[in-house]
């Protein structure tokens, strides 16, 4: 039996990867994005009779549930949803942020997901499926500048946690994947394009890598269904924790 995985922010990085390894295994994908040519370009590559694209921003409720209405016949049985459209915006301290940033990441990475998973819940439900949430390690490792975007993912984080209480005797399996330092746009998203930063960031090390995070996702999704991973947190060998902050008297 083929299965279908609803993939958000598919258009780069960690989703676009996600569903070339779901297709290369058999799977069928519902791929989201804001970005059409990028849509379009996926679809041809990895063929209309596995890929089924959907265009508009998550924010736009209304869009989302013309979505979800429109799908073709092929693929309205969805046995994955795998929540990964998500961003962070600036670097400043919080008292020096931008509150439209703030705006953004809450409603693009909390408000947008949960509607979405609310939404999908009873077809996700019927055919025993599985959610995986795509979080961040800055959910449990505070740094300067994370602000909203690591409360976003702390948010991310404990919402699958109460979803798999809820879920209980469902048979639906709820995840939680946390990467550390990977390098994919998201720097530059994070500073609104500066290549330099995004170069200076990664610089001497060796990040994760798109393809790392949907073999990740792969092996989660087809683990048995009598087995469930909670929480996965993945760094870098070259990444790991930072000493506390002290402020000294001069």
């Amino acid at each position: 039996m083929t299965k279908t995985a609803w993939i958000t922010g598919a258009t780069s990085g960690f989703g676009r990867a996600a569903a070339q390894r779901f297709v290369a295994g058999g799977w069928k994908v519902i791929a989201c994005g804001r970005r059409s040519d990028r849509l379009d370009a996926l679809r041809e590559e990895l063929g209309a009779s596995n890929v089924h694209t959907c265009a508009f921003d998550l924010r736009d409720e209304a869009a989302l549930n013309g979505a979800i209405a429109a799908l073709p016949e092929g693929f309205r049985a969805i046995d994955l949803l795998l929540n990964n459209a998500g961003l962070a915006l600036g670097t400043a301290p919080a008292q020096q942020a931008s509150l439209d940033d703030w705006r953004t990441m809450i409603d693009t990475n909390v408000t947008a997901l949960v509607t979405l998973t609310r939404a999908l819940l009873p077809a996700l439900i019927a055919r025993r499926g599985g959610i995986i949430n795509v979080s961040s390690t800055a959910a449990r490792h505070p740094y300067p500048g994370g602000n909203v975007y690591a409360g976003s993912k702390a948010f991310v984080s404990q919402f699958s946690l109460n979803l798999r209480a809820d879920l209980h005797g469902t048979g639906v399996r709820v995840t939680t994947l946390e990467p550390g330092m990977a390098q994919t746009e998201f720097t530059l998203v994070r500073t609104h394009g500066d290549q330099a930063a995004s170069d200076k960031l990664y610089a001497g090390m060796q990040p994760i890598t798109a393809q790392d995070i949907a073999d990740t996702l792969w092996w989660i999704a087809n683990l048995p269904p009598h087995l469930n991973v909670n929480r996965l947190e993945m760094m870098p060998t070259r990444q790991s924790f930072a000493g506390f902050q002290i402020h000294r008297d001069a």
